[in-house]
Order: C-alpha cells, then structure tokens, then sequence
C-alpha cells in the first residue's frame, strides 16, 4: 500500500533526493567511495558543497553581499547563536509559537529582549498585528511558520531595524526577498534534507558590531571564512539538501512549487471548512500555514478522533496526529508531498464523514 507521509520533521522527501542519495551511498561523485565515508576536505565535497551554496543563491535570488553557511546544531543552536552574534543590547521578537518563544528566552541570555507581541493569549491561532518594533533594537525576529499551531507569516515583514528570520519549515516554499533580512536561518528537515544541517543566510556587514567576545566555533564570520569547513560539517545531509534544490529547480523554482503549494493547501481547507466532522484550528485565511495545516473534531464528535485516525492509517495516510501539546491533527504539505497524497486525505474525510 502507498504511504502518504504528513509528518511534520522529519518528513517527506522528493523521491528525487532519495534517489539520488542511495545512488550516492554507494558510489559518491564517481569516487569509489559512499558519501557517508567521503573526506569532507574531497575535491568532491567541496564541489558538492560550492553547488549547493550556489542553488541556494540561484533558488531565493539571494544579493551581493551575503553568505551562505551550513552549520550542525539545528535552528535551536540558532536561538543563541543569533543573538550572540547580533545583539549588543537590545532585540525584539515577535512570539507566535512554541519555537518563537524558545528564541526568546533564549535571547535573554544576553541583554534585554522585547516581545513586541505574542498569539499565546488564544493558543497561537493567529498572526499578531499593528504591533511596534522599537526602534533602538539591534534585530526584529519572527519565526516565519509555525508547525505546531499552523500559521504562517506570507509576507516579509517591513521594519526599520535588522530584521530576521526563523524560516525551517516553509524555506523554499514561496519567494522571499532576503534583501529585507539580516539573517534566515532554517533546519533542513522539513523542505531541505535529513535532519543535521541548518542553513543560514547571512548579510555580512549586519557582522562584527558587538562589543561581546564570542567564542570561535560560533562566531558566524568563522564559518564565513572557512566556507561551511572550519570543523567537519553534516555531509550526508549537505549532500541531500543538494538533491533537494536540484529538484526545486528542475520542478521550475519556488514560484512553480508555491502555486502548488497554494493549490494543496486550498484543496485541505476546503474540505475541512465544508465537512461537518472537523474545525480549522486557524479561522483567518490569511494567517493560514500552507505548511502545516491544524484541525480537530467538531465538539459533538470528539468521540470519532481515534476511530478516524484508524481509519486514515487504514488508507496509508500517516503523520497527521496533531502535536503532543495540543492534540487534534496536523497534515504538514511541504514541497515534497505530491497533491495525491491530500487528495487521498480529503478523500478519507469524505468517506468517513459518509459513514459516520
């Protein structure tokens, strides 16, 4: 039976990438050698490297004057590392999710962090509005998408001060002017690659202007120097993150694979705004994730929730148990989950509403 995998990280990959990695486990770059045992110093490491930077530039139109770097640690290394680098003083974020509020603590560390507004007052079901950056921050952070909750900011933010962003799990799935940030940072398992390697995107002169020592290893302008080698870096991962943006080109880019994503996202919400047995835990449209998609059962068929999660692994759909912390169910459509596997999600509703 087909799998169509919802889980929201790691999730799905393009079978593109799957491919291409075990043809690479067993013979990487035509060296003789899998990549899972490839010296890292390799001439061809480092071409693998040098083109994926180079996708990554090609795929978000990045500009002069940034680098790219692929770091181990997850986005949760980020949460200090951002700051560290940042922060001299003052920051400000925006709190829009369990992961939004983890940056912010983390930020505390190191001198005085503003939340200019939060969502947490109604479970993050919404994208605060109309708030105020204050001016004197060194850096606006937001998270761009929130897995847990479902909502997404589609737009790039426009401040007066460094602006940046926490983009793990909806990098690549629409355009973004990274002209307008400072820093992007993303862990890879969501639209990118295997957990292992975060990318980040760094505009260099927003560098150098705190007054802190940082220590070496997470200084960014040591990994700028060193090109993603100052220490042995996630090969593996680097190596299917590469797969993943030949494919993203091949598919036409991320405009082509927004309007898919639109379109996947549109045919979810939908269903679960017309069938009598579910609610959309996200009521605006415009704060909507097309990542992460929240819902639950309607009050008087909450006894239905085990039985139709039965009956959905009994289709071959998986992943879809909503978080831990708030139950219900999550169907996340990154890029790689083809419109098939939501047709056989909507088409299961259907027929359990029918039955029901």
């Amino acid at each position: 039976m087909k799998k169509h995998n919802f889980y929201a990280g790691p999730s799905i990959l393009p079978q593109y990438t799957l491919d291409k990695t075990v043809e690479g486990i067993r013979d990487f770059a035509g060296s003789g050698l899998s990549v899972l045992e490839i010296s890292h110093r390799s001439k061809e490491f480092v071409a693998c490297m040098n083109d994926t930077m180079a996708l990554v530039k090609e795929l978000l139109d990045v500009p002069e004057g940034y680098k790219i770097i692929f770091l181990g640690g997850g986005a949760s290394l980020q949460f200090t590392m951002l700051p560290m680098n940042m922060m001299n003083s003052k920051s400000a974020y925006l709190n829009t999710g369990e992961w939004a509020g983890k940056a912010l603590k983390e930020a505390r560390f190191y001198g005085e962090a503003v939340e200019v507004a939060s969502s947490k007052d109604k479970l993050f079901n919404y994208i605060p509005k109309n708030y105020v950056v204050p001016a004197d921050a060194d850096y606006f952070h937001v998270t761009t998408n929130n897995t847990i909750y479902g909502t997404e900011l589609r737009k790039d933010p426009d401040v007066s001060v460094p602006l940046v962003a926490d983009m793990s799990s909806d990098i690549f799935s629409r355009p973004v002017d990274v002209s307008k940030y400072s820093i992007i940072y993303a862990g890879a398992q969501k639209n990118l690659a295997p957990a292992g390697v975060t990318l980040i995107i760094i505009k260099e002169d927003a560098l150098g202007k705190v007054s802190r020592p940082i220590p070496t290893i997470l200084d960014y302008r040591t990994h700028i120097k060193a090109e993603s080698m100052f220490n042995t870096p996630p090969v593996f991962a680097v190596f299917a993150a590469q797969q993943t943006l030949r494919w993203l080109k091949e598919l036409g880019g991320v405009r082509a694979i927004q309007k898919i994503n639109i379109e996947k996202a549109a045919l979810l919400y939908d269903e679960i705004d017309r069938n009598k047995l579910f609610v959309p835990t996200i009521k605006d449209p415009e704060d909507r994730s097309l990542m992460n998609i929240c819902f639950i059962m309607a009050d008087e068929y909450k006894e239905l929730e085990q039985g139709f999660s039965d009956f959905a692994k009994s289709k071959g759909i998986v992943g879809i148990a909503g978080h831990r912390s708030v139950g219900g169910f999550r169907a996340s459509t990154y890029n790689a989950l083809p419109i098939e596997s939501v047709k056989a999600l909507v088409d299961a509703m259907k027929e359990f509403e029918a039955r029901s």
